[in-house]
């Protein structure tokens, strides 16, 4: 049977999506999150609710020890507007995986969702199923002033708004290389590490997208913050 083009999309979409929170859900549970907790299935609307305000967010990365140092307000045209941002600084070496590049512009909401992705997800995984630490995230970039799927027209991109960023790979600290380019397709554990990530993330980041959803992601996964609800 063929289905028609409208339920072709909304079949695609629900079948990839693995570990959405209804966006009704989002926003009931008014309890604390603490980069110390497990992620879990009420991580995300937890955290929404502790960062939605500029101050709190600033509050709650501090309480987390990590540095975020405000930037000026960017606006390039009437298409990219960048407000609240800052440095994401990495304030606890020894614990995290650093970022690199190092200190990247991000939506404050952004960097709350990576601090605990980065604490109770890669790290764990790393030491599950690969038997080392994680000691370097390599990112493509968190700003870039385009539309979506689009350099300069269309809708405008979560990038435009430095609230997503591109994850292409982890360096181990026995000195391996994971990357989703050469990796998501694998077998082994690196592949499997990849897909844990990515799951947990599900549950972090508003938005979610891996090689799983098409081929314009095929060598990063692209995590959102906000109250999207797509994960593939």
């Amino acid at each position: 049977m063929r289905l028609p083009r409208p339920r072709l999309a909304a079949l695609t979409l629900l079948l990839g999506c693995v570990a959405c929170q209804p966006l009704a859900d989002l926003g009931f549970d008014r309890r604390p999150v603490y980069i110390s907790e497990p992620i879990d299935g009420s991580t995300r609307g937890r955290l929404l609710n502790a960062v939605g305000e500029p101050q709190a967010c600033k509050a709650w990365l501090a309480t987390a020890g990590l540095s975020f140092r405000p930037v000026a307000d960017r606006t390039e045209g009437s298409y990219c507007q960048v407000t609240g941002a800052g440095n994401l600084v990495d304030a606890t070496p020894r614990i995290d995986a650093s970022l690199s590049p190092a200190r990247p512009m991000m939506a404050c909401d952004l960097a709350a969702a990576v601090a605990i992705w980065r604490r109770q997800s890669v790290g764990p995984a790393a030491r599950e199923l690969l038997g080392s630490e994680v000691r370097q995230i390599d990112h493509l970039g968190v700003y870039a002033c385009r539309g979506v799927g689009d350099p300069i027209t269309g809708r405008p991109s979560a990038h435009a708004r430095a609230e997503a960023i591109d994850i292409a790979g982890f360096r181990l600290t026995n000195g391996r290389r994971i990357t989703v380019d050469k990796d998501w397709d694998g077998q082994g554990a690196e592949a499997a590490f990849l897909r844990r990530v990515r799951d947990d993330a599900c549950r972090v980041f508003g938005v979610t997208l891996s090689p799983d959803y098409n081929a314009a992601h095929a060598n990063h996964l692209h995590l959102e913050a906000g109250r999207g609800a797509l994960c593939s």
